[in-house]
């Protein structure tokens, strides 16, 4: 984490602690929220706070069940109310980062930039629909190779006739715990998470120790297998496209050209299809999050954008 993000003391919401950092000088001008992908955390901005604080005051938060947030006890859409338990969705996400800017960041009339990277650019999207239909709308939302949700069930005819066959023998196996906490082990591991990281960063750029360090260290929790588990289970849930159609404020996006798992192309027909995008700026080289495997070519970009949404 920049030695510029201050972590403050954590914030009680709905009964759980959430972890976050500040940058900055408080003023009346403009806001930015960073919000992390799966697995992340606050310090996965470790290259970005620091550089757009010196323009504007920012906040990042951990995501519950993320980072050093809480990490309830997962409960799946068809599951009974269970006393502590929460349903890990976008829509909790989302409401989760309208009330940080309410009690928190206290953003008031002030202009608010969401920034997501990955689920974190869903739940920004999310979020922006919410505060709109509140009479709030963000200045704007930038999104960081949006995650396309492949797997959803309104996606599923789009799948290889083998995976579409074989999903419902899946998604009963991934609701039980007995598998999913082993599964959740091996996953977690510094080895593994370093293979998935020359997926996700292609260059090889700043995939360093404390890289690993920041991704590895949350799943030592006793409880992160749960929001591991919610999310994997997260088979009926927003898609972008749905999101998009609802906003009329301005969204730009940026893209890594190499991304393994987002498709550029999917981005560009978004951008074609959506009055309220207003740019795409897709990187060469660089993989799925590219604030962190290449900031030099990300934070210009973001500074320009929110000094001129």
């Amino acid at each position: 984490m920049s030695e510029a993000a201050k972590a403050e003391q954590p914030w009680l919401w709905r009964g759980h602690r959430i972890h976050w950092t500040r940058s900055g000088e408080t003023t009346a001008g403009p806001l930015v929220v960073l919000i992390h992908g799966f697995g992340a955390s606050v310090g996965h901005w470790r290259h970005n706070q620091s550089v757009l604080a010196q323009q504007v005051e920012v906040f990042a938060l951990d995501l519950l069940g993320f980072g050093a947030s809480d990490k309830p006890r997962s409960r799946l859409a068809d599951e009974r109310p269970e006393a502590g338990a929460v349903r890990y969705c976008f829509d909790l996400w989302a409401e989760q980062v309208v009330d940080f800017l309410a009690e928190v960041a206290q953003a008031g009339e002030r202009p608010v930039h969401l920034i997501g990277n990955s689920i974190g650019a869903m739940v920004a999207l999310d979020a922006a629909v919410l505060l709109s239909e509140a009479g709030r709308p963000p200045a704007q939302v930038i999104l960081i190779d949006c995650a396309q949700r492949t797997l959803d069930e309104k996606r599923v005819a789009q799948l290889p006739i083998l995976e579409q066959a074989t999903r419902p023998a899946v998604k009963a196996l991934v609701r039980q715990r007995w598998l999913i906490a082993p599964l959740f082990r091996f996953l977690a591991r510094p080895t593994f998470i370093r293979q998935v990281l020359r997926q996700a960063y292609p260059s090889g750029a700043n995939v360093d120790a404390e890289l690993i360090a920041l991704l590895h260290r949350p799943s030592t929790d006793p409880d992160a297998v749960e929001s591991f588990r919610g999310f994997i289970n997260l088979f009926e849930d927003h898609l972008a496209p749905d999101l998009l159609a609802r906003l009329s404020l301005p969204v730009r996006m940026i893209w890594g050209a190499e991304d393994p798992w987002e498709a550029p192309a999917e981005a560009r027909r978004w951008q074609n299809t959506y009055h309220c995008i207003k740019a795409l700026e897709v990187l060469p080289g660089v993989g799925h999050c590219p604030h962190d495997e290449a900031p030099e070519a990300v934070n210009p970009l973001l500074l320009n954008w929110i000094s001129a949404p």
